[in-house]
């Protein structure tokens, strides 16, 4: 009846995990994990740098709907879009430099405006993170089917087994992880430069047929005005997610810190500005638009290349960035959710560290809302795009409103200067989210509105609690002396044997007073014969402990024991301890065969404020030569 829990439960699966993850690290090697500025593009930089998959793209996507002759739009509005992610580079390199501790607009709003508006900030950038991984994922897989068409139907399977990939590496660390990213980031830099370059001055495919059909309207959906050209910019701003990742993630850049982020930052701004205008130009040249199974960064490659294998090269290269893109959010949320968990705005397990030195607990919620909003949307791009940039834009209108605050008030060299660029971007952030709410607001971005509003009433519930737990428990002032008190151990068993040999033991190294107890069925036919051998048993073993034995009519042992307790605690002043034997088999396959009692009993009395419940395990191979 009651045997033990656990066993080498899970020990070979717990050996594997070890395996994946790697040995733990000591505190003093954190700096193992940390990154310089070129591993910082292919950690934190990579959800930027891959957006020229998609931010494109969805530039043509909307000007596609005012037929082939809106078309030439692309450049002028990427111009603008390219003018922008200087003004946000240069921004962040700032936020870099007042607030070296990361945690980015959150950071800058909280100091700046109060906890209220750094709340809002993070909600956003919190929303932001999740949708960063999925959408690369999902372009990632995009790109792998639109260069072998016969994977499609298998989409949402490897786009969530690249996000386990990607989960498990972030585990081992992100010094590893951006190490082992770092190849295929150089491939897709130096690949995708190169075939814009050849494209450029001497395309290779000019003339090759592209598979697909041509998606542009025969005659024009809408009129090419004033909204169509903001609802695409809105889109291709889709493009700048990411840029504010590196600023939030400061502390993970190997000292001195600051220098490395900022050169990161730059790097940054200048391989994507030029991926982004190179792209532009040659859509604009060679009349790109939207094609039936192919992307467009797909067309471009081709006619630039041709089918051929550098394009085949580089389109796997592209893949695996744009899946590893993903990494951008598994850098910053769990740094961001340690932040708000210092501050009591979210649970105090997500400021605490693995084995491996990282915010562990930050990195599986991260993994698990964006595989199920990866499964929800069945993997699909478009379908990401209008709820994507809205989070990040307004993340980044209060970093750059937040910091006008900050240089008015240090008041350091040219500050005016700083000041008035980040008060600059702050109003071009501001009208582009008002853009992305607008535009986007009936194509799926109304579940950022209602998402946002969400996270910041669970952190604002999360920290009333805290506080109501602090003051409960009186934190801050010196409490009373401690009171010792008497206790009485009881200890399920079913009958004399080694293992009730060793659980007594246990008990009497707790208190003096030790209570052993035996269920026994009424209804059982040989009842009263059992009973009677037992006591009689127990008489002749004479450990010096009292046995209890409990009839029931019921077959539930539980609650004759628990009932029991009940009496106990009612008639007596000291504290009731309930013991419960445990027995570790050698095998795990036998780990089924044991411990039903432990299970059920240690789930009946879990949240009893007057009972202590504890377990007391022992190898079963040890049971006959251990003694107490």
């Amino acid at each position: 009846m009651i045997s033990g829990s656990g066993g080498r439960v899970g020990d070979s699966a717990r050996a594997v995990w070890r395996f994946l993850l790697g040995p733990p690290l000591r505190a003093k090697e954190l700096g193992k994990e940390q990154i310089t500025p070129v591993e910082g593009l292919s950690a934190l930089s990579l959800d930027a740098l891959t957006s020229v998959a998609y931010g494109p793209e969805a530039i043509i996507v909307v000007l596609a709907v005012a037929g082939a002759g809106a078309l030439h739009l692309v450049l002028p509005i990427t111009i603008a879009i390219v003018a922008l992610l200087a003004m946000l580079v240069f921004s962040y390199r700032q936020v870099i430099v007042a607030y070296p501790a990361g945690g980015g607009a959150y950071a800058v709003s909280r100091a700046n405006f109060g906890p209220h508006a750094g709340l809002v900030a993070a909600a956003s950038l919190v929303v932001d993170y999740t949708l960063t991984v999925a959408v690369s994922i999902a372009a990632g897989v995009g790109a792998l089917t639109s260069a072998f068409p016969s994977f499609s139907s298998a989409t949402v399977p490897i786009c969530l087994g690249i996000l386990a990939l990607i989960t498990v590496l972030n585990l081992r660390g992100l010094g590893e992880t951006a190490r082992a990213f770092l190849l295929p980031t150089m491939i897709f830099i130096v690949g995708l430069l190169a075939i814009i370059a050849v494209g450029l001055f001497h395309p290779l495919g000019l003339h090759s047929p592209q598979p697909g059909r041509p998606l542009l309207p025969t005659r024009s959906l809408q009129v090419v005005g004033v909204l169509l050209v903001l609802k695409a910019f809105s889109a291709g701003c889709s493009a700048l997610t990411g840029v504010e990742a590196i600023a939030n993630g400061v502390p993970l850049f190997k000292e001195p810190r600051v220098q490395r982020a900022k050169r990161t930052e730059l790097l940054l701004g200048v391989i994507l500005g030029a991926m982004l205008l190179g792209l532009a130009v040659l859509a604009r040249r060679w009349h790109v638009g939207p094609r039936s199974g192919q992307t467009v960064l797909s067309q471009i490659m081709a006619t630039a290349v041709g089918r051929h294998w550098a394009y085949f090269v580089v389109s796997l290269a592209i893949t695996v960035v744009l899946s590893l893109a993903a990494n951008t959010s598994f850098g910053g949320l769990p740094v961001l959710a340690s932040l708000l968990s210092r501050d009591d705005y979210l649970p105090h397990l997500f400021s605490l560290r693995g084995d491996r030195q990282v915010f562990s607990n930050g990195i599986w919620a991260l993994a698990v809302m964006s595989g199920a909003l990866l499964v929800a949307v069945g993997g699909n791009t478009q379908t990401l795009i209008p709820l994507f940039a809205i989070g990040v834009f307004t993340g980044f209108t209060f970093a750059q409103s937040g910091l006008v605050l900050h240089w008015r008030r240090e008041r350091p060299r040219n500050w005016q200067y700083r000041a008035l660029l980040n008060g600059a971007g702050a109003v071009t952030t501001a009208v582009a989210t008002v853009i992305f709410l607008l535009t986007k607001f009936t194509e799926g971005a109304w579940v950022v509105v209602v998402a946002v509003p969400t996270f910041i009433f669970l952190f604002v519930r999360i920290h009333s609690y805290y506080d109501k737990v602090h003051r409960e428990l009186g934190l801050g002032t010196a409490p009373d002396k401690p009171v010792p008190c008497d206790a009485i151990v009881v200890v399920p068993i079913i009958g004399v044997s080694n293992l009730t040999r060793y659980a007594i033991g246990e008990a009497l190294s707790l208190a003096r007073e030790v209570i052993a107890v035996s269920v026994v069925l009424e209804d059982a036919d040989d009842q009263t014969d059992r009973v009677r051998e037992l006591k009689e048993e127990w008489a002749r073993w004479d450990p010096g402990v009292r046995l209890e034995v409990l009839e029931t009519e019921y077959a539930s042992v539980v609650d004759p024991i628990v009932e029991f307790i009940d009496e106990l605690c009612r008639v007596h002043d000291e504290q009731v301890v309930v013991l419960i034997p445990a027995v570790i088999p050698d095998k795990l396959r036998y780990q089924l065969l044991h411990n039903h009692i432990d299970a059920v009993l240690s789930s009946a009395l879990r949240y009893r404020p007057d009972v202590v419940v504890a377990r007391s395990p022992v190898r079963l191979e040890d049971l006959k030569t251990r003694r107490r």
